[in-house]
């Protein structure tokens, strides 16, 4: 359960300010094409993972019946999607930092 490992997990960012994220001291989350559930696209990388973590473990020791695990495998995609945003998130917040650090530094 990769986020990357099939195309429908491939998630484009939408542009935004970067200054926003900057002002602001913190890491946000890119914007995925399709929305996630409000319960999973409020939660936070560290929540997101956990929970991620959580269903994995569940999924792994076979607890429950098929419909319980589909509906597990499924959740776990969508946690999946929630932490590339953050990371993605996060990647393009770097990338914009460095890119602004590149011209200062030839100066």
């Amino acid at each position: 359960m990769t986020p990357t490992s099939s195309p429908e997990n491939d998630l484009t960012a939408v542009e935004g300010d970067p200054h926003d994220a900057q002002s602001s001291g913190t890491v946000t989350p890119a914007e995925g094409s399709q929305p996630l559930p409000a319960d999973i696209a409020e939660l936070s990388y560290e929540a997101a993972r956990d929970q991620l973590v959580e269903v994995v473990r569940r999924l792994e020791s076979g607890q429950g019946g098929l419909e319980d695990s589909i509906g597990s495998w499924e959740r776990g995609e969508m946690l999946a999607r929630r932490c590339q945003q953050w990371l993605d998130g996060a990647r393009e917040r770097l990338d914009d930092a460095v890119a602004a650090r590149r011209p200062a530094e030839s100066e």
